[in-house]
């Protein structure tokens, strides 16, 4: 049974039929993933997208739909993990970013060149999210509701 259950963000991002991707150390194993990772605590879906976009590629997102909500349980880890995917365009950095820890390196990768590395992708949810991207899938923004931190704790205070 799963135990612990993650919430994270990822960027999809197309520019000349290529997705940004980036190539990072996870766990011992270089790995090909989205720009992607953890939300963190009282943050918003979109400010952990366009925040963990801009620490491991140094390019600034602009989200401008949800791709879709991706639920995957990794044995290995014991964990589950809920992705929410997020699309849009991505200015490039002016000058060198320096790239989060594990990152080695960004790539532009077109759909084939991503369904040869199948083998050396961070998980499953990468190519799902590919795919569904081409596919056309897309969701307005406004479908994410996100209260601020205040109304959540007098709403906690009110039910106990």
């Amino acid at each position: 049974m799963t135990q612990k259950i993650d919430v994270t963000v990822a960027a999809i991002i197309k520019a000349e039929e290529r997705f940004l991707l980036v190539e990072e150390n996870a766990g011992g194993e270089i790995v090909f993933n989205q720009p992607a990772g953890h939300l963190e605590p009282g943050e918003s879906l979109t400010a952990a997208a366009i925040r963990e976009t801009h620490e491991e590629t140094g390019y600034s997102f602009n989200p401008d739909a949800l791709l879709g909500l991706y639920l995957w349980n990794c044995a290995d880890a014991d964990t589950t993990f809920l992705r929410v995917a997020f699309c849009g365009n991505a200015a490039a950095p002016e000058t060198q970013p320096i790239l989060d820890e594990g990152i080695l390196a960004t790539h532009w990768l077109t759909h084939s060149q991503i369904i040869a590395q199948r083998m050396h992708l961070r998980s499953p949810l990468v190519l799902n999210c590919i795919e569904d991207f081409q596919a056309g899938t897309r969701h307005p923004l406004n479908v994410i509701t996100e209260l601020p931190l205040e109304q959540l704790a007098r709403l906690a205070t009110i039910r106990r």
